[in-house]
């Protein structure tokens, strides 16, 4: 890390873990947030001193108040500043004056209201800067550690939720407190929670990095409303992952992208921003999540249980139809039924009646008492061939709901396999799920919520937290000749680059090339194709076309001297009535490829992400059948592989009814060496290879077309 990352982390600590604590701003008004930021930090009985800072007022809540923050007598860890924005940086000097490194600013009225706002955050950052202070915020609700040592509630936060294992982080306060609610009627307790607001000095990265070495956290939770800076955020995963074994689950907002415009690419037009988030998240092994349900769901399973060795799942239920709806849910999740031994078959047939289902699913009958479940369940535990076990409970008039519940959460002590409940109903069970929950057993409302969790769990223990990211190093790569094109390029002041030059600067990376050259007379083109052999395929060449086949500017499978020069002028008119004013460079000649699938490859340079690949199904029809995978440059050779087995046309490509397999290796390589074209030259926008035409396995590819768009300052 940075000099300046590392001051972060180490004021970190202190904004977790201070000894005294200083609410610079705070007055008597309840219902104000400077006072109830101060009465939560004395209602959660905060281990340490707490100085009220108030100009009007000499006591609050009994405790002496001082005037200003430098008239503390004492040394102060942690200032928490509640001041309005106009007077905060104020205070915030002072904060400096007074020796103060961690600060938490609670105030709004900064970026998010505007250029004025913005202006005051960065008088904010300036100051921390000057003292080598840290803060969390602007515009936040503040911090929660619930740490039985510390017990600090520096927010505005209704009621200190439970301690347990989760971390938690917001860029929304309003959703902190929905999430705090969420929670406590779950009994879902938190190691940190933060609102880190504004995040105009301390961002969700210095967060990421300080909570993976936090050993009261086992899983992060985190929400989003930007992606500020996405290669680091990625970097941060993946450190987080691999250092400390992590799972990081993120719910990012604005999956919508109303409004945008249509791009000059197929890449440009097929790649949106939520795409591309999909994309990087799961190639930095961040879990995504669409709700606060769908997290907790899934949190609770990493939280709670040990992760399961396979995804062989024992079911037991008291009810036929629930059984098969977890059944159904489990195989589309792709988890299996265990396949239980003749032990446990045995033990189950003499514990359980006549009318009882002894395999999996096994079915205890509707009039189970807790005997029956509690043999089922420690015969299921006892199988090898069983990782984990789904506790499935309808309601009757018979069952002893808390009972079954208690013998639950007895039983799963000391378990090294996971057990997931699920309760059906609502009034009748309502008593039983609390006794789950309170006993941080997973509980769910659907079978299907209940597999997906289990199976993200089993994924990520046991391959993402596994991999191993290795980059591959790539030959036959002229860097010096692709800046000399470049440059010749930038010279003429295009951002457009029509085919012919693109393919120039995609050879010196080592791309397939196609044979063929660019023609200013038909008797050229003639020549042109009796050197590189017939069939050949003349493409028209122009700074005014981006689209060439909308101009039907192209003709295909030409196989004499005469059909080459029939085509040479049917372009030429064609172009003419579709383009009038297009400017035509000349005709480029390639051999004709037969017998290949088409696909695309691109490039698209995101804001935050930076260069992002695209693969999928090519030709005419690329945007209508939009089957496309992306991934974030530079690729590893597994995740150049894993956005072909994403796509629907990685079938066709594997071979099937009678189609030879093609060479998937190829593309692979070619992806790699986009990737680093991308990183190298940061100016291209946009590129296209479309189509790439992919020969048999063994034979390798070769480029169709190509063009790209660069941006117009460098």
């Amino acid at each position: 890390m940075e000099d300046l990352q590392q001051l972060r982390q180490k004021n970190l600590e202190t904004i977790f873990y201070p000894k005294s604590v200083a609410i610079v701003g705070t007055n008597k008004v309840k219902g104000t947030v400077p006072h109830d930021i101060l009465d939560s930090i004395l209602k959660a009985d905060f281990n340490g001193i707490v100085y009220p800072v108030s100009p009007r007022e000499k006591s609050i809540k009994g405790i002496k108040a001082y005037k200003y923050v430098v008239d503390v007598p004492d040394d102060i860890d942690l200032a928490i500043l509640v001041f309005p924005s106009s007077v905060c940086h104020m205070a915030l000097e002072q904060c400096g004056q007074k020796g103060i490194k961690s600060v938490i600013i609670i105030s709004a009225g900064y970026k998010e209201v505007g250029e004025a706002g913005l202006k005051r955050e960065q008088q904010l950052v300036a100051i921390a800067r000057k003292y080598d202070m840290s803060f969390i915020g602007p515009n936040c609700l503040g911090v929660i550690n619930t740490v039985p040592e510390t017990n600090l509630n520096a927010s505005f936060a209704r009621e200190m939720p439970e301690q347990g294992n989760i971390g938690f982080l917001s860029q929304s306060g309003a959703l902190c407190t929905a999430v705090l609610d969420y929670a406590s009627a779950k009994h879902i307790g938190f190691s940190k929670f933060i609102s880190f607001g504004n995040k105009a000095d301390i961002s969700e990265i210095d967060i990421l990095y300080y909570l993976m070495n936090d050993e009261e956290t086992k899983v992060i939770l985190m929400y989003l409303e930007e992606v500020s800076d996405g290669k680091a955020l990625m970097k941060a995963a993946r450190d987080v992952i691999e250092k400390s074994g992590k799972p990081i689950l993120i719910i990012k907002s604005g999956r919508t992208d109303e409004g945008a415009s249509a791009a000059a690419s197929h890449t440009g037009s097929l790649t949106g921003k939520d795409e591309i988030c999909d994309a990087a998240f799961e190639q930095a092994g961040i879990i995504r999540c669409n709700n606060i349900e769908e997290m907790f769901n899934k949190a609770i399973a990493f939280a709670y249980q040990p992760p399961p060795k396979s995804e062989k799942i024992a079911i037991i239920t008291n009810a036929g139809g629930p059984g098969v709806l977890t059944t159904d849910a489990a195989i589309s999740t792709g988890l299996k039924l265990a396949k239980f031994s003749e032990e446990t078959t045995s033990i189950l047939k003499k514990a359980l009646p006549a009318t009882a289902n002894i395999n999996n699913p096994v079915d205890v009958i509707g009039d189970a008492r807790s005997d029956r479940y509690l043999a089922a369940i420690n015969a299921a535990f006892d199988d090898a061939d069983v990782a984990g076990v789904f506790v499935i409970l309808t309601p009757q008039s018979m069952t002893d709901i808390d009972t079954i519940a208690a013998d639950v959460a007895r039983i799963a002590e000391g378990q090294s396999k996971p057990i997931y409940t699920s309760f059906m109903g609502q009034k009748d069970v309502a008593s039983g799920i609390d006794i789950l929950q309170t006993h941080k057993i997973p509980h769910y409302i659907l079978p299907e919520s209940m597999c997906t969790a289990f199976q993200v769990v089993y994924h990520f223990n046991q391959n993402v937290k596994t991999k191993v990211r290795h980059l591959s190093a790539l030959d036959n790569i002229q860097v010096e000749l692709a800046r000399k094109l470049m440059d010749k390029v930038h010279a003429n002041g295009r951002s457009y680059i029509p085919e012919v030059e693109t393919i120039e600067v995609l050879e010196t990376y080592g791309l397939p090339v196609p044979q063929g050259k660019l023609a200013s007379t038909a008797d050229e083109a003639v020549k042109i194709a009796e050197e590189i052999g017939y069939p050949v395929v003349l493409k028209v060449v122009s700074d005014d076309i981006i689209h060439k086949s909308e101009v039907k500017g192209v003709e295909l499978n030409l196989g004499s001297a005469k059909e080459v020069k029939d085509a040479w002028e049917r372009i030429h008119s064609n172009v003419k009535k579709a383009m009038p004013d297009a400017s035509i460079t000349g005709l480029y000649v390639i051999r004709m490829i037969k017998g290949s699938e088409e696909i695309i490859l691109g490039i698209k340079r995101d804001p935050s992400f930076g260069p992002v690949l695209m693969f999928g199904l090519g030709g005419i029809f690329v945007e209508i059948f939009k089957d496309v995978s992306f991934g974030v440059a530079p690729l590893s050779r597994d995740e150049a592989m894993h956005m072909l087995e994403q796509t629907r046309a990685f079938k066709i490509l594997k071979g099937t009814r009678g189609r030879n397999p093609r060479d998937m290796d190829s593309i692979v390589d070619a992806l790699l060496r986009l990737g680093q074209l991308a990183v190298d030259f940061p100016e291209i926008e946009e590129l296209d290879i479309n189509p790439l035409f992919v020969l048999d396995k063994g034979q390798g590819s070769v480029i169709g077309d190509a063009r790209m768009i660069l941006t117009k300052t460098v």
